[in-house]
């Protein structure tokens, strides 16, 4: 003998299958550790004094992280120190993000 169910709230229902599917995902992200903060870490940074015969390409192979392309990172370089690449002459003191 089969057993019958009718849905007698149609709201009540989709309410509940919404907060049930909510719930399960918030656990299984907490479970599996999808729930880090790691954009919200604050970046460090050092300031460098430019040397004469440095160029932006050569400070970028030098401090910024292996993985990230030096075209990338003379970009951020750039942006980060609002300069470009012909702004930069001796003794001149630039931010670097360190990386960890």
């Amino acid at each position: 003998m089969t057993k019958t169910y009718r849905i007698t709230n149609r709201f009540r229902f989709t309410a509940f299958v919404v907060l049930t599917i909510i719930l399960l995902t918030t656990v299984i992200n907490f479970a599996l550790g999808l729930n880090t903060a790691a954009s919200l870490t604050i970046q460090e940074y050092m300031y460098l004094d430019v040397m004469p015969g440095d160029t932006l390409w050569s400070i970028a192979q030098t401090y910024m992280a292996d993985d990230l392309d030096v075209r990338q990172a003379v970009y951020e370089l750039c942006e980060l120190n609002n300069i470009s690449a012909s702004n930069l002459y001796a003794g001149m003191t630039i931010q670097v993000p360190i990386y960890h």
